[in-house]
């Protein structure tokens, strides 16, 4: 079962499918650009003001973009600044627009790219715009200040819950009809509980696989057994990780 959000799940789908896996795709999230954007123009007119502009995620290069194009702007303005990214796949739609990356950690999280940013660059006064989901954790914000970084947090966008009832999903797992259920997100994870109830969620009848160890807490927090963790928290991460538990017989 693939839980990401419908428009971002092809990637993982695609890859499972090409591994012989029977895919189930059952979204529980979906991304909504927020109705107010307004700081988001205004902080783009001023690029030239922020040292780092710092994406934490496709989903806001993906409203970043479009709100770029809508307001009449092209992915070039982003030159009047240095980018960072928090890793290879925000990188990839950056780049893929022309947008000059010139950072990306070696690990995945937040964490990984305080510490990226502070080797690169002194950021004792270095203004850093980050545009970012609403409901977000502090990490990056936060060690970045602790650093001496003024930092600009902009919301661009929220995970809300997909539509539906979860009855019939909760009882094929809680039936062991499926054999594992990945996750890409804490969203993900919360939605997912949300959508099915706690019994089904945390019914222990299938395998747990998530991208990275931000997901695998949340997931442990929620009551759900992780066995799967990608070593790298990217989608392809994910689906080697799945191969490997499978190739050892664990299931």
């Amino acid at each position: 079962m693939v839980t990401r959000a419908r428009e971002q799940a092809g990637e993982l789908v695609r890859a499972l499918e090409e591994r012989g896996a029977e895919v189930v795709l059952a979204p529980t999230i979906r991304i909504e650009p927020l109705a107010d954007l307004e700081p988001l123009r205004r902080a783009l007119a001023r690029l030239a003001d922020y040292r780092w502009t710092v994406f934490t995620s496709q989903n806001t290069v993906q409203v970043v973009l479009e709100r770029l194009s809508a307001w009449g702007h092209s992915p070039s303005v982003f030159v009047q600044t240095r980018v960072a990214a928090i890793g290879p796949a925000t990188a990839d739609a950056l780049r893929a627009v022309g947008v000059q990356v010139e950072l990306v950690p070696k690990g995945f999280v937040a964490e990984s790219l305080v510490d990226a940013l502070a080797t690169r660059d002194a950021l004792r006064g270095a203004r850093i715009l980050i545009p970012r989901a609403a409901a977000a954790r502090d990490a990056l914000p936060a060690g970045l200040r602790a650093l001496g970084a003024e930092v600009d947090v902009i919301p661009v966008y929220e995970t809300v819950r997909e539509a539906g009832d979860g009855t019939a999903l909760a009882t094929e797992l809680l039936a062991g009809k499926l054999d594992a259920v990945t996750f890409t997100s804490s969203s993900t994870v919360r939605q997912f509980v949300e959508l099915v109830g706690r019994q089904a969620a945390g019914c222990g009848r299938f395998v747990t696989a998530v991208i990275g160890p931000v997901t695998a807490a949340t997931a442990r927090e929620l009551g759900l057994a992780v066995a799967v963790e990608a070593d790298e928290y990217t989608v392809p991460g994910l689906v080697a990780a799945l191969v490997r538990y499978y190739r050892k017989g664990e299931r």
